[in-house]
């Protein structure tokens, strides 16, 4: 439990001085909280070690992308033919 206190307070001091980061930076901090909430969410649904593999890789990758798409103020919109095109984010 204390492991896990420690944790929040880093991910939130860390979300604190986003501000000041550049691009790479925010890439780097989205990929590392988006795999802290895969990891998080695999072992609330009690995955097994394989499924938790995946989980961390696909959230630091969804993590990723936000904050790139955030810096860039572009996003994805489905075109219905599995195709996206980008546009302003509203």
């Amino acid at each position: 439990m204390y492991r896990n206190i420690i944790a929040l307070a880093c991910v939130g001091t860390l979300s604190l001085s986003a501000c000041q980061m550049n691009s790479n930076e925010q890439a780097l901090l989205g990929g590392v909280v988006g795999a802290g909430a895969g990891l998080i969410t695999a072992k609330a649904l009690d995955a097994n070690d394989n499924w938790t593999i995946i989980a961390v890789l696909a959230g630091a990758a969804a993590g990723t992308m936000v904050a790139r798409n955030q810096a860039s103020q572009q996003c994805a919109y489905s075109n219905g033919d599995g195709t996206y095109r980008t546009g302003p984010c509203p």
